[in-house]
């Protein structure tokens, strides 16, 4: 099952989550190094220090990727270390990833440059976040530094990564940094996101013209449990419209969807759009990012109601809300499908479903799978291998999924593995690894396993095994 030519095969990081030296080399604090502080917000009371040490072990890592032999590696900047406090540059932090992408290029690995993986600067959620539509306008600065510094040398710009994430998960639920629980704030920092996408856009277009930019979101195709149940339609086209095309819509068509700006009035979500906001949302794109892990299947008819106080007693957790707003009351009732070790279904075929649909209602723009992966619990051989069967299998059943859809018709050009080492996987801590390569986070000593020893197969050969692996 050979790929086409060009195909593009790397694995993928965020900076945060592997890059520890949190206040090295004039670093400040972003609202991860705050919210790491609350108690019961991330398993065990993990931070992001030392992480996999990544800050000090670039020419290890990068020889990791060469060892694999990855073409294209996806990473993140961190805001805090480029323009601390969101004040003046900090040389010291541009030259940090100057060096990583100058060791990249050596090696004939492209960088694959994401301007916001979630490390806004504290001193901004102290003004307001992305609830605060200034933000916006130092996401632009911020990104012009970054491209004025690198844009030399790379050629592909996301400006953000899963807004639904930064917006909804982070100031609804409540799940992720800064971990408030207000609506009104998680909608304005929906259509904020989106400008400072839009602002970040034009400013690397400014500065180099020949950069391809785009945009990561996650997608997932939203399945009624009963579609025949008028409830669980609707919950189905409400979580639809929050977690797709929300985002979608004002990208490619530049506009929100009417059903979801009428969902969302309630919460004051139309008073943030201003005239011009959708056209420089809108601005052409030359690449999307499409992050992939698992379907959601719903339910109008909410669970039986529990006794928060319980839960977080009985796991130290802090309790959290709901990401949907205006649908708070949906349930995401069990198919009996196999999950992995963060309770996720595993279903390729949705791969599939995302791929086709993009292509089908916002035609005309290259995708890039830029995260599919998943977290299990690994055996560590007598020897010191690392066997993991199940996430070697669910890379390849997801692979062969994208592999259909570029049949099908789907402009499908790369694929990037979730991710390349284990490391803090945000709220979870370190409890729960998605790494092709095994981080002892006690010694810092990496070891490729099994998964990845056999994608570097697949992206050395650019082609799957007629069958499917053991």
């Amino acid at each position: 099952m050979s790929f086409p030519e060009g195909f593009v095969w790397g694995a993928a990081t965020a900076a945060f989550q592997i890059e520890g030296a949190t206040t090295a080399d004039g670093r400040t604090a972003s609202i991860w190094d705050t919210f790491c502080q609350i108690p019961g917000a991330v398993v065990g009371g993990d931070t992001g220090d030392p992480a996999a040490d990544h800050y000090y072990r670039v020419d290890e890592d990068v020889q990791l990727m060469v060892d694999l032999g990855l073409h294209a590696y996806r990473f993140s900047t961190a805001w805090p270390r480029i323009r601390p406090d969101a004040g003046p540059v900090n040389q010291p932090g541009l030259d940090f990833y100057s060096r990583l992408v100058d060791k990249l290029l050596e090696n004939n690995i492209t960088p694959w440059l994401t301007l916001y993986h979630w490390d806004l600067p504290q001193t901004l959620e102290d003004e307001g976040g992305w609830a605060n539509r200034d933000t916006a306008y130092r996401f632009a600065e911020y990104a012009e530094s970054v491209v004025g510094a690198l844009g030399d040398r790379v050629d592909n710009w996301t400006t953000l990564n899963e807004p639904w994430c930064s917006s909804l998960l982070s100031y609804a639920a409540g799940v992720h940094a800064p971990g408030r629980q207000e609506p009104e704030a998680a909608v304005a920092a929906v259509h904020h996101l989106l400008l400072a996408h839009g602002l970040a856009t034009s400013a690397i277009r400014e500065q180099a013209p020949n950069a391809k930019v785009g945009i990561t979101l996650n997608m997932y195709p939203i399945i009624p449990a009963d579609p025949d149940d008028p409830a669980d339609l609707d919950a189905a086209r409400r979580l639809d419209g929050l977690q797709n095309r929300i985002f979608l819509d004002p990208l490619f068509k530049g506009e929100y969807p009417a059903d979801i700006v009428e969902d969302l009035e309630p919460y004051g979500f139309s008073k943030h759009i201003r005239e011009n906001d959708l056209e420089i949302i809108s601005a052409p794109l030359d690449q999307l990012g499409v992050n992939y892990y698992a379907e959601h299947f719903v339910s109008g008819t909410p669970e039986p109601e529990s006794e928060p106080e319980e839960a977080v007693q009985t796991n130290g957790r802090r309790p959290t809300g709901s990401p949907w707003v205006g649908a708070e009351h949906v349930s995401f009732p069990s198919r009996g499908l196999p999950r992995t070790a963060m309770d996720w279904e595993v279903q390729p075929d949705g791969l599939f479903k995302v791929l086709l649909r993009v292509h089908q209602d916002y035609p005309s723009i290259p995708l890039y799978v830029t995260e599919n992966g998943a977290a299990y619990v690994d055996s560590i051989s007598d020897d010191g291998s690392i066997n993991d069967p199940e996430r070697l299998g669910y890379i390849e059943s997801h692979l062969r999924a994208a592999h259909a859809a570029i049949e099908a018709g789907v402009d499908l050009r790369g694929y990037f593995a979730w991710s390349l080492m284990d490391n803090f996987e945000w709220a979870e801590g370190y409890a729960k690894r998605f790494g092709i390569v095994h981080v002892d986070y006690e010694t810092q000593v990496r070891t490729p396993k099994m998964s990845a020893m056999w994608y570097s197969q697949v992206a050395r050969g650019n082609a799957l095994a007629a069958t499917v692996a053991p």
